[in-house]
């Protein structure tokens, strides 16, 4: 049996509390965590195939009910109230999530696999060659469609930032995305012909559609840098490709307009 990841679990732990300093959950939240264990224990049970696989079917659709806050019982805590970061910027809003965190404990829990171990050294050199790509595809895109302008910034609410984007959207995204769903992609096309980039295409491409609410663009981005993320996971594991991940969305908040021009 696979060691839990405890260092991640300890970071997402973090972002949950500090979360729940924000807000506050109802009794409904407890249905959600109620299939979350059901699902949790079908997949990891070994006697039962077709249970295991009902069990992942399960928690994607409960992954995307609580990613898109459409479950009850969860009043996410605003951490940043609606404002202009700067002045031709669109208004920006930011929330501690309760739900979305629960994607994380699980995929942790559940499927240790996810981490992708590979040592620090290749971890610090996937994430080294990662980042400027995923910068270069994802900002020089927006700055090529205007999206965003250079605008070097550090506000007074940069350290809520900081600790929000990394403990409760970016370890949680890429455990879900790179973790769950490339590494799933490439366990299962295993024996196919260039199967590993074909799963990290895939999810590159999922990674986009998820931003479909915000319009094409952001899909065109956001698939673009889960190219660059994916290429971090694949060589240097799941803590590479949280470190790109983070790393974009640092360099996208301090040093350009955030989170777009206004239209």
């Amino acid at each position: 049996m696979l060691a839990l990841p405890w260092t991640y679990l300890a970071l997402l732990s973090l972002g949950y509390t500090l979360a729940l300093t924000y807000g506050h959950l109802g009794w409904l939240a407890g249905i959600s965590v109620a299939l979350l264990l059901v699902a949790g224990f079908a997949v990891r049970q070994q006697k039962i195939p077709i249970a295991r696989f009902l069990g992942h079917g399960v928690f994607i659709i409960l992954a995307v009910a609580l990613a898109m806050h459409w479950l009850p019982g969860f009043y996410n805590g605003r951490g940043i109230d609606p404002h202009r970061i700067t002045d031709d910027a669109a208004p920006f809003t930011m929330y501690l999530n309760q739900d979305k965190p629960l994607i994380g404990f699980w995929l942790l829990l559940v499927c240790p696999w996810i981490v992708g171990r590979r040592s620090l050294r290749l971890s610090v050199y996937a994430t080294a060659l990662a980042l400027p790509l995923s910068a270069i595809l994802a900002l020089g895109g927006a700055l090529l469609l205007g999206m965003i302008s250079w605008a070097p910034k550090w506000p007074d609410q940069a350290g809520l930032w900081v600790l929000n984007n990394l403990l409760l959207v970016t370890l949680v995204e890429e455990a879900l995305f790179r973790g769950y769903v490339q590494g799933g992609l490439s366990r299962h096309f295993k024996h196919l012909p260039y199967g590993e980039n074909l799963a990290l295409l895939l999810a590159s491409l999922l990674f986009g559609v998820a931003h479909a609410g915000a319009g094409w663009q952001w899909v065109l981005l956001a698939g673009l840098a889960g190219v660059g993320y994916g290429l971090a996971y694949r060589f240097g594991g799941l803590g590479a490709a949280i470190a790109t991940h983070f790393g974009l969305n640092l360099l996208h908040f301090a040093l350009f307009t955030y989170p777009m021009l206004a239209g």
